[in-house]
């Protein structure tokens, strides 16, 4: 041996790769297709539509009907039931619970079984297919000493007492008066034109005519336009004020004054009056929006027309549909 060849590095046949550029056993087994010369085959270029397409665009049209359906939104079945106008929410669901719904033929025992639009055709109540009533609008003359709601725990008496008789269809109050307080109130079966109406956003001004139990002074009916921030029940302050304050008749020991809001809370005018020491006698409300008591007597109600029900939405019912 050549006193040189001890140095030279005997080639190795098969050099192994490092650990980590090793195929693992499952990269081993998978061989990519090959054309004639022995090199991986390229895949076809994408034609001009499918550039113009996308990727994915090909199984995006082949995607079943079904999954547009699907992804539709949906609604609990009481909700649906609320919203045609049949029934209120509590009393559908109780004859869901009583299982006088049915769904496709089945009868649904959960409220919030979901809904799809095109499925309201299927359901059907005791059997006979849902038909919404005809749209109802009508406007009550309060009396005082009844409750806004459709069944009291306690017993006492209700404003629907007013409607024994009448054979209306289901219908809601829009908005509310309570039971010390008496005048205008509305009631319908349409859900979307009701919540337009007591939204402070897009509904009409609401009117009052208040005796109170003492002359106010300035300061006091200034303050009531400025507002007064009153606590609610879970202590944090809120701000009551009215839109307008006038004074109707001032007699010796009272007075009775004009108040316009712009929006709804709970007892808000009885709360706002408190606040600047003043108490309330007397609380009626007389107008909201354009629509007017009148001489409609206590406890008598009356259609609305057509006329009417647009101007109290007049954005949001372009063509209201016709009163019933």
């Amino acid at each position: 041996m050549c006193a040189w060849s001890r140095h030279v590095r005997p080639l190795a046949r098969h050099r192994q790769r490092p650990p980590h550029l090793r195929p693992t056993p499952s990269q081993s087994r998978i061989s990519k297709p090959r054309g004639r010369d022995g090199m991986p085959r390229r895949p076809p270029p994408a034609t001009s539509r499918q550039r113009q397409r996308g990727p994915g665009a090909a199984g995006a049209t082949r995607a079943p009907v079904a999954a547009a359906a699907n992804a539709a939104p949906r609604h609990g079945l009481a909700r649906v039931l609320s919203k045609l106008g049949v029934c209120s929410r509590t009393e559908a669901a109780r004859w869901i619970a009583d299982g006088r719904v049915s769904v496709s033929t089945r009868v649904v025992r959960d409220p919030e079984f979901p809904i799809r639009a095109d499925q309201q055709s299927s359901i059907t109540v005791d059997g006979q297919p849902l038909t919404g009533p005809a749209r109802c609008y009508l406007m009550l003359n309060k009396p005082r000493g009844v409750v806004t709601t459709v069944r009291d725990e306690q017993g006492r008496d209700t404003v629907y007492r007013c409607f024994d008789g009448a054979g209306l269809p289901w219908i809601a109050p829009v908005g509310r008066l309570d039971k010390a307080s008496e005048g205008l109130l509305l009631f319908s079966n349409d859900p979307q034109w009701a919540a337009t109406v007591t939204d402070p956003a897009t509904g009409p001004d609401k009117t009052y005519h208040v005796q109170i139990d003492c002359l106010p002074n300035v300061a006091q009916l200034a303050q009531l336009q400025a507002g007064v921030v009153d606590p609610d029940p879970e202590g944090e302050g809120v701000l009551l004020r009215a839109k307008q304050v006038s004074v109707l008749r001032e007699g010796e020991r009272n007075a009775w004054l004009e108040i316009v809001l712009d929006e709804g809370r709970n007892r808000q005018i009885r709360r706002l009056l408190a606040a600047v020491d003043i108490g309330v006698l007397r609380l009626m409300r007389v107008a909201i929006g354009p629509l007017a008591m009148g001489e409609l007597g206590k406890g008598a109600w009356r259609m609305l027309s057509a006329e009417e029900v647009r101007a109290l939405v007049p954005a949001a019912h372009a063509s209201a549909p016709d009163a019933r």
